[in-house]
């Protein structure tokens, strides 16, 4: 079974669980705030998600997974960050990993770095990780197979 280790969670009044999103598409936006990847294409197509998807049809989350620069990427940094760029979707602050340096979900979702985007269809199940850039028609197109799978 999958599971996001969030360590705290910003732009949301309570913490959040995958289970929380059955039934809806879920998109996860894997990132570090000191990340040119994540900043210039990862979050912008996360909101682009956000804002092209019903709610009620696709969730979008963040998950900060800090890898480096620790001592810079701190909670209230990213509250900031989060704030300057606007960003209004949920994102969690991926747990310390024990052992080693990659952050606890990182490391059990076996992701190579950030940017990353996660697609999890409508029953919990991940079905897609995308390390780097993946065009928007690409990912809309995944985004909606698995929106009308077992609509039929």
């Amino acid at each position: 079974m999958t599971t996001l280790h969030a360590a705290e969670w910003l732009n949301t009044d309570h913490p959040l669980a995958l289970a929380d999103f059955h039934g809806r598409v879920l998109v996860v936006e894997v990132f570090q705030m000191l990340c040119p990847g994540c900043v210039s294409h990862g979050l912008p197509q996360a909101g682009r998600i956000a804002s092209t998807f019903a709610p009620g049809k696709v969730a979008v989350i963040g998950l900060h997974s800090v890898f480096e620069h620790h001592e810079a990427m701190t909670p209230a940094a990213l509250r900031a960050f989060l704030h300057e760029y606007r960003i209004r979707f949920p994102v969690a602050v991926d747990q310390p990993g024990t052992p080693g340096p990659l952050p606890r979900t990182m490391a059990e979702w076996q992701l190579e770095g950030t940017p990353t985007l996660v697609l999890f269809d409508r029953h919990g199940q991940m079905r897609a990780r995308h390390f780097g850039q993946v065009s928007d028609l690409a990912l809309g197109a995944q985004i909606m197979a698995l929106m009308l799978e077992g609509r039929e």
